[in-house]
Order: structure tokens, then C-alpha cells, then sequence
């Protein structure tokens, strides 16, 4: 719910106006609503955004720098953070271009007694710039600038606003979850493992509305992540603030909204493209999602280049997603599909590479990151070994993105697919990147508007890439959506973001151990998100409705990967997968809910 803020119609506070008493409790009220949307204390003034990206370290000697004397652009300091693939570098964050066909929207003037967008922004931060992104706005400043201190003394790895040595008190990393008893007090005592990263885990779970809630009386305790994962409220705020000021359709009109709405757009391509890593925002071709991207790379460079007799190669743990529309290619142009096995931890036999790749061999479209077994493939050597025989590789990233730092120019991809809401982004948007020489030489998948330079009755001259494969109105607010969501990850780190799920995901491993009967499914030794498992004896949806009657919700059944979950025998598992807003409060919910399903 918003909170009214009260606006004096006075031009200054002078005491002898004989409106002062309204002014003056204008302000305070004023003042005290902000704080308390904020989660402060009406008395606590604002402190700045230390120059940095959290769950990155401080480089010694350096001072975070106070927003307000940054220079224009929100650059400043002697450390600038550009986002490519994920690591920070030397290199400033450019602006995102604004479409050559139109005029960019004019800014609309900042409040009052609040400074102009610094280009930087914290993640939980509601207020936004004139194109709908979330902003941090430096507030009466000054000279305030506190830096979080540790128990004992020490400066932590990340850094965030009006942190203090009694509010680390409350993070649930320096102290017992509440309520919930530690997983090592059901049985088996876990072996030692380092603590968890230094990561504000409670602060970031504020920011999704959705962990607030309640399901069958419990607080929610979400574990489908690798299903879809949930929106933090700076995404749920920039969909809704394109749909109620700047909604117009894109490129084709000359008026104001059309400027804003195409700035929003090709400004999250260049988003996508540097959390991709790539060269080129012409590289980025926006689509629904991983399965689209999938179908489009097929039946468009594949009917271009696979025939009769040729072979496509893809590994046992392929989601649906990658192996379906290859088939359909397959039966079209008589191609055959072949598979690299998986040995009973659910890895790859890469060593059997060598020989499945041969002249025949036209495509190898392989997942990062298994969606069933949360198995991390060794993609940069598969790409290696294909290129060196002259074949192309498609890397399904669907699973990898929401956990890993990628950059397809150093794993030199070919192509690359994501979806948009396993990244904390809307539904119904996701991209393909495609080499720039590969994607000008495909034949576009859809006709229709936009994707067109001409057309008449005898022909039509297409668009370049990326255009020629967007045909139609596309999902403006979803590609907002998705850029904010970008934005929120670089803002934490994704570095930081990984490491902090890694050390959740061995905590969870091993608290599973600790469940009498249960029968993981997946141990390779590289992994991400993932801990499927199956209790002999007890059916999958069983164990899921007892879990949901606690309020968790994981996923049972077969995960859209039936030739990778069938190689262990079984048809499904339960699969609860990890996201870096869970904590080990939810693993240990999981484990004690797993318990008393067991002792039943």
C-alpha cells in the first residue's frame, strides 16, 4: 500500500506565513512516511550508497565514495563497476542507447530537496528516474557516510546503508534459525563446512513480496526455483510503471510514449547484453523464452544447414525444451539425433565426446546447467572440442543464468538461450544470442510487421538481425521487466550470488543425509541449485503434498527431463532447487518436514 504524502502548496517555511503550522506538519509528516517506507525509524536521516556492488569486497584502500560527489552519469570514485557477463572492470556503464528512429522523452524534473539519478540504484529502492528504472537518490547527505562493522571489529566483505553492529545481530548467518530446530538435531551430525558468505540474505528477502506470504498457515517456503523463481519488487514496479506511463508500441511512431517505450526496449537489450557478455546488442534476439529460442535456432539455421543423413548432438540430460524441437528437425530433413550418456552421478561422459563427433555432425546443443540433476556441464570444453572440427554449439543456459556469471565470448558459444523468469524477470520473455555472422545468414522464422525494410506483392526485403527475427509487437513490458531484474543482480554481484548458493546447496546436501531411507538422485561433483532425491516406499507426491501442507513448495515428477531422471531408474523425483534469497532457515524447514514424513 502507498503511503499519501502531504504537499505544502508554500514556497518556504518562513514562521511569519500564516500557513506555517500546515507546512511545518506538512514536512514532518512527510518525513516520517519516508522513513517508514524505508523500514527506518522516523528519527534515522538517510546515509549513502557506498560506490560498489554488494557481496564484493572493498579493493584495499579504497574509500567508498559518497553518491553525491559523483559525477554526472553516477560515475565516480577510483573504482567504476561495468557490467559484462557479470565481473566488474575498469570500464564505465555506458548509457542505453536510444533508438535512432526516435526522440528520447524528456526527463521529468526531480522533486524537490532530492538530487538527479546517479545511474546507480539499490536493490528495495522504490523510486525511479523518468524512463521507469529504479534510482537511488542521495538525500541531505552531508557528510554521512557509515560503514557496516563485523563483531569483531572488521570491515565486511559487502557493504549496505545503515547497517550497524546491532542490526548484524539479526541476521540469521550469526545466530539459530528461529522456531526451526538446526537439521543436525534429527539425527546424522553433519560433517564441517566453511560458514556460509558473508551475504544479507534477510535484506534481500524483503525486497520479494511474494516470501511474505502465508500458504496453509506456514510462511511460504519456496523451493521451486528451478521451476521459476520469484520477482523482486523493483521488477514488479518497473512492468507496472511501463504499462501506466510509458505504453506504446515500439520503433513505428514519432510521438513521446513511442520515444520512451523504444529507449525501455533496446535499453534491456543492452542489459541482456552485458549480462550475457556479448559483443553486440545486434547479437540479442528477444523471444518467450528458452523453449522459443530453441525452436528458432532449429527450424531457422538448422533447415538452412542440416539435411538428410546429418547428425545433431545433444546429451542425456537435455531439458525437453532441447531435445523435442531437434526431433521435429530431425524427421523433417532426415537427420539423425544422437546422444552423449551420463554415468550414474550424472555427469557427462565427456570422454565419449570424441568419437560421437564426426563429419556428419552438423550442431551440438547442450544445457550448462542440468534443470533435473542441477549437474554443471563442462560446456567450455564441449565448445573446444566441436569448434575444432568446424561445428557450431548452442549452450541452453536456462538453468545457468540464474546462478553462474556468463560470458558467451569467453565460452565462445555460438548460441545462447535464457529465459527471463528464471532469472527473477517476468514470464513469457527470454533472448537468444547468436554469433553476428550466424544470425545475419539465417532466414527469419516468422513473417510480420517490424521485422521488414520492404514489402510488395512480388517480394520482401527483411530487416538485419536483430529485427528480422521479431516479428510483431513484442513483449515491451516483459523486456522491462527483465532488464530491471538484470539490473538487481549486478547490483548484489553475481559473483557474490553464486558463491553464497554454492555454500547453501552443500548445507542442504548434507542436511539430506540426515533423513533416514532417502536416495539422492545427482552427486557430481559440479553442481548448481539442484538436490533431487527419492524415499523408497513413499511416493513422490506424497512426500510433495506433506511438504506443501508446510507451507514449502518443491517440484515431484519428472522435470521435463525423462531421459535423464529414467537413467536412475525411477520416473520422477522431488526436486526442491535453490534461489539466493533462500536460507538455511528453509533447508532446515525441508529437513524437518522430511523427518516426520519418514517416521510416519
Amino acid at each position: 500500500m502507498s503511503i499519501p504524502r502531504l504537499e505544502p502548496s508554500l514556497p518556504s517555511f518562513d514562521s511569519g506565513t500564516e500557513d506555517f503550522g500546515t507546512a511545518l506538519i506538512s514536512r514532518l509528516a512527510n518525513e516520517f512516511f519516508s522513513g517508514a517506507a524505508a523500514g527506518n525509524a522516523p528519527s534515522v536521516s538517510p546515509v549513502s550508497l557506498p560506490h560498489t556492488v554488494a557481496g564484493l569486497p572493498v579493493e584495499p584502500g579504497e574509500v567508498p565514495v559518497n553518491p553525491l560527489e559523483a559525477p554526472q552519469g553516477g560515475q565516480g570514485g577510483n573504482r567504476d563497476i561495468a557490467l559484462s557477463g557479470g565481473f566488474p572492470n575498469a570500464s564505465a556503464i555506458s548509457a542505453p542507447p536510444v533508438h535512432p528512429t526516435v526522440v528520447a522523452a524528456e526527463p521529468e524534473p526531480a522533486p524537490k530537496n532530492e538530487q538527479p539519478p546517479t545511474g546507480t540504484h539499490r536493490p528495495g529502492d522504490t523510486r525511479s528516474h523518468e524512463f521507469g528504472e529504479p534510482s537511488f537518490y542521495a538525500q541531505d547527505l552531508g557528510s554521512r557516510l557509515e560503514v557496516p562493522v563485523k563483531r569483531d571489529g572488521a570491515k565486511p566483505d559487502w557493504q549496505l546503508p545503515g547497517l550497524t553492529e546491532e542490526s548484524l545481530a539479526e541476521f540469521y548467518f550469526l545466530k539459530d534459525a528461529p522456531h526451526i530446530p538446526s537439521f543436525s538435531t534429527f539425527g546424522t551430525q553433519p560433517s564441517a563446512f566453511a560458514a556460509l558468505p558473508d551475504f544479507n540474505v534477510d535484506g534481500v528477502r524483503k525486497d520479494f513480496p511474494a516470501l511474505q506470504q502465508h500458504v496453509n498457515g506456514k510462511t511460504l517456503v519456496w523451493l521451486d526455483n528451478a521451476a521459476t523463481t520469484h520477482k523482486p519488487q523493483s521488477v514488479i514496479d518497473a512492468t507496472s510503471r511501463f504499462y501506466s506511463r510509458d505504453n506504446s508500441n515500439i520503433h513505428r511512431a514519432a510521438h513521446t510514449l513511442a520515444a520512451r517505450s523504444t529507449e525501455l526496449f533496446e535499453g534491456g537489450r543492452e542489459k541482456v547484453r552485458q549480462f550475457l557478455g556479448a559483443a553486440d546488442a545486434k547479437e540479442i534476439v528477444f523471444v518467450r523464452g528458452t523453449t522459443e529460442a530453441i525452436n528458432l535456432v532449429a527450424q531457422s539455421w538448422g533447415h538452412q544447414n542440416i539435411g538428410q543423413g546429418d547428425e545433431i548432438l545433444v546429451s542425456q540430460l537435455e531439458h525437453h525444451a532441447n531435445i523435442v524441437p531437434w526431433q521435429i528437425l530431425a524427421s523433417q530433413v532426415g537427420a539423425n539425433l544422437r546422444v552423449i550418456p551420463i554415468n550414474d552421478r550424472g555427469e557427462l561422459l565427456i570422454e565419449e565426446l570424441p568419437r560421437l563427433l564426426n563429419e556428419r555432425t552438423k550442431i551440438v546443443s547442450v544445457t550448462q546447467v542440468s534443470n533435473a540433476l542441477g549437474t554443471v556441464n563442462p560446456v567450455q570444453e564441449i565448445i573446444a572440442m566441436a569448434h575444432s572440427r568446424g561445428i557450431p554449439v548452442l549452450v541452453d543456459g536456462a538453468q545457468s543464468t540464474p546462478h553462474l556469471p556468463i560470458n558467451v565470448q569467453a565460452l565462445d558459444a555460438d548460441f545462447f538461450v535464457f529465459s527471463g523468469h528464471k532469472v527473477f524477470g517476468p514470464t513469457g520473455i527470454g533472448a537468444l544470442y547468436g554469433k553476428s555472422h550466424l544470425l545475419e545468414a539465417m532466414p527469419p522464422w516468422q513473417g510480420g510487421g517490424h521485422m521488414i525494410k520492404d514489402v510488395s506483392f512480388e517480394r520482401t526485403v527483411y530487416n538485419a538481425p536483430p529485427e528480422k527475427f521479431e516479428a510483431g509487437t513484442p513483449d515491451i513490458a516483459g523486456v522491462v521487466g527483465l532488464g530491471a531484474a538484470i539490473d538487481y543482480m549486478f547490483e548484489l554481484g553475481i559473483p557474490a550470488l553464486a558463491a553464497y548458493e554454492h555454500s547453501l546447496l552443500e548445507y542442504a546436501e548434507e542436511a539430506l543425509r540426515s533423513v533416514h531411507g532417502v536416495r539422492q538422485i545427482g552427486t557430481a561433483s559440479d553442481k548448481a541449485s539442484v538436490f533431487g532425491f527419492v524415499v523408497p516406499g513413499i511416493p513422490n507426491e506424497r512426500i510433495a503434498k506433506h511438504l506443501d501442507q508446510q507451507g514449502i513448495a518443491v517440484r515431484a515428477g519428472h522435470h521435463c527431463a525423462m531421459p535423464a531422471v529414467r537413467h536412475f531408474g525411477v520416473e520422477g523425483t522431488i526436486r526442491p532447487s535453490l534461489a539466493f534469497y533462500n536460507n538455511r532457515a528453509d533447508v532446515d524447514a525441508l529437513i524437518h518436514a522430511l523427518h516426520q514424513i519418514v517416521r510416519r
